[in-house]
């Protein structure tokens, strides 16, 4: 049996899905190597009911912090920061998961329909409590 999945869109095309129809936008920020990150989208994000609500009431993006590739996102641009040989974090992911100077991982951030932070979590939630959130939100 197949499970449902949430459907993510990118940086790129979640202006003009919001032009047509002004949602919450959920951003998921993990990293590759991160144990807690990987664990929150095999069960959290994999919740049947947490996959339909996200599909039904927000833009869902899924971003990973160490992506090299450059995002074009409000008329910025966006960079990879290498700080090592083979280690850096992206500008968004700092600009979006940064919480009292400290980046963490998994973050979940929550942006308002003018792109504004309105909701931030650094660390592991699980399906009842992500389905908090989302049920504060939507009620908002």
């Amino acid at each position: 049996m197949l499970s449902a999945q949430i459907r993510a869109k990118d940086f790129e095309s979640i202006e003009q899905a919001i032009d047509k129809d002004p949602k919450f936008i959920i951003i998921f920020i993990h990293t590759d190597w991160c144990t807690y990150c990987k664990s929150m989208e095999n069960t959290t994000l994999k919740n049947p009911k947490i996959v339909n609500k996200l599909n039904k009431h927000f833009y869902f993006i899924s971003f990973n912090a160490e992506t090299r590739e450059t995002v074009y996102f409000r008329d910025r641009e966006f960079r990879f920061i290498p700080n090592g040989k083979k280690s850096g974090v992206h500008q968004l992911a700092l600009e979006l998961s940064m919480i009292n100077n400290t980046i963490s991982y998994p973050t979940l951030t929550v942006l308002n329909d003018k792109y504004e932070i309105v909701f931030q979590h650094s660390s592991f939630l699980n399906a009842k409590q992500l389905n908090q959130v989302l049920e504060k939100l939507y009620n908002s």
